[in-house]
């Protein structure tokens, strides 16, 4: 598992344990501007990078969305810390749908966050469990 798609979906893997830092339960869109900004807060109060905290604040935002938007029911979503990685991970109802990145679409109408994750990620994934999908990805620190 690297940080390239394999075909269409994302590999079927558990995450790397890691000790949780920040978590919401998220029930709409307009929820997640709050949560970009309390990652940019708390995150960069540890002084990281603006290109690390930008790609993670990205990676969050679209898992985010994507479970609002297609996975329905409760959304939870957390970031954690291993000893070099950030771990985002997103859960939401639809455990029976694996992540689907957009295939042959136009790239202005979207569909890309998965493609642009799978590539900032040093490993992804997703699995399902507890009648939730949660969907994960392991970003570097630096």
């Amino acid at each position: 598992m690297t940080g390239q798609l394999d075909g269409h979906t994302w590999p079927s893997a558990p995450p790397p344990r890691a000790t949780p830092v920040l978590r919401w339960e998220l029930r709409d869109i307009a929820e997640l501007p709050g949560m970009r900004s309390e990652v940019r807060r708390s995150v960069a109060a540890h002084g990281v990078d603006d290109d690390v905290l930008d790609q993670l604040v990205l990676a969050l935002d679209e898992m985010a969305s994507n479970a609002l938007r297609h996975g329905g029911g409760r959304v939870e979503a957390s970031l954690q810390v291993t000893a070099d990685a950030y771990l985002v991970e997103v859960s939401d109802s639809a455990a029976a749908r694996p992540p689907t990145p957009a295939v042959d679409r136009d790239p202005s109408q979207g569909g890309l966050g998965l493609y642009l994750i799978a590539r900032m990620a040093r490993l992804h994934g997703w699995y399902a469990s507890g009648g939730a999908k949660h969907v994960w990805a392991l970003l570097p620190r630096s």
